[in-house]
């Protein structure tokens, strides 16, 4: 029926005409080094878009009335430009979330944010406890994030984010961040750990158990005002689904701006193979949106391939393409980590050292470094 959520479902796989929401990383420059790092972000790129061609962007997001963009990196705040950026983004009409470690948010920052309006800040953490975040974001990053949470209370910015990659050394942490977020009358926003960046070097290591999944499904499910970007909508096959879309957005309601420019279709799968234009290209961003091939092409009608006998795959949609494309499965095969098992028999069959590589990578390898608590 019209306006049923299934309908709108229908209808937002074939594509938008500009993206609900954009992920924009201004830098691959970074002060921290976390194992997981999507952009594998450590140092910046000199052929990074200049601020004259940020602002073009911003102009070109405005005339698409793309309702907000999620602004990341690296760590976007290093950029000299970057307030700069974000005052022109909201005086134009373009809502900014951005997403950061804390490092550079003084007292002064705080209040500075706390008076701009259309803003939404994200702070990142990955563990509850500074033993558990600093194993995979660095030493001293759990401190630093914490003062940037009391200087923007201190500020009266409002109930920005606390945002978590959900991995399997944090799952016994999940009421312990509800309530830090309740204690600075935050938003807790989970989010999934994908094969992607550095992150294709510790997923093996880091993504949460079978059991660990039915025990975050359990809790998301019990907790509808956790925020997820729809990060978990494979974890829907284990019965109720979880609020959101329950789809892969990518080239149809999301896609990802690089710091050079380059336009692909998912903010976790940095690979030629799905790289779309640049916004340095004749028509801008505008034109890879809306004349790409590759957008055009995952728009289209896809089948169920190797899941079709799976009773589950209206629920879960096949999962995710970034973690099936950086472990090496086929994108119509099942999620690495399908709640059905699947995806586990898959991962099985790939030859080792058969999955692509993902770039581009800016830093030197990192390792998790495990530590006591206390």
């Amino acid at each position: 029926m019209p306006g049923s959520p299934s309908r709108l479902t229908d209808d937002l796989k074939h594509g938008l005409d500009a993206p609900i929401c954009l992920t924009w990383e201004l830098t691959y420059g970074c002060n921290l080094a976390c194992v997981h790092c999507l952009s594998s972000s450590g140092r910046r790129d000199p052929d990074e878009l200049r601020t004259d061609e940020l602002l073009r962007v911003v102009d070109e997001l405005h005339d698409l009335q793309v309702f907000y963009v999620n602004i990341g990196g690296g760590e976007p705040t290093i950029r000299p430009d970057f307030y700069d950026v974000v005052d022109y983004a909201v005086s134009r009409g373009v809502g900014v979330k951005f997403s950061t470690n804390g490092s550079t948010i003084t007292p002064e920052k705080a209040q500075r944010l706390a008076a701009t309006d259309y803003l939404d800040v994200q702070i990142s953490i990955d563990g509850a406890l500074a033993a558990t975040n600093d194993a995979v974001r660095g030493d001293g990053s759990y401190a630093t994030a914490r003062r940037a949470m009391d200087h923007l209370a201190e500020a009266g910015f409002g109930p920005f984010k606390i945002s978590v990659v959900v991995t399997r050394h944090n799952v016994a942490e999940l009421d312990a961040f509800e309530a830090l977020a309740a204690h600075y009358g935050a938003q807790l926003r989970l989010t999934r750990l994908r094969p992607s960046g550095r992150g294709a070097d510790t997923w093996a290591e880091l993504h949460p158990t079978a059991g660990q999944q039915v025990e975050l499904y359990r809790w998301l499910v019990d907790r509808p005002g956790v925020l997820t970007g729809d990060s978990f909508f494979h974890l829907s096959a284990l019965g109720e689904p979880l609020p959101g879309l329950n789809l892969c957005g990518a080239g149809r309601v999301v896609c990802l701006i690089d710091p050079v420019g380059d336009v692909y279709a998912c903010p976790f799968v940095l690979h030629p193979e799905f790289r779309a234009g640049s916004v340095r290209d004749p028509g801008g961003f505008a034109h890879v949106w809306r004349g790409s091939e590759l957008f055009r092409s995952l728009r289209e009608p896809t089948s169920a391939g190797a899941c079709a006998s799976c009773g589950a795959y209206d629920a879960c949609q096949g999962g995710c393409m970034a973690s099936k494309f950086f472990t090496g499965l086929p994108l119509d095969g099942p999620d690495p980590e399908c709640v059905r098992g699947f995806g586990e028999a898959a991962l099985a069959a790939v030859a080792a050292g058969s999955a692509p590589v993902p770039g581009p990578v800016h830093s030197s390898p990192v390792r998790l470094v495990r530590k006591p608590a206390g």
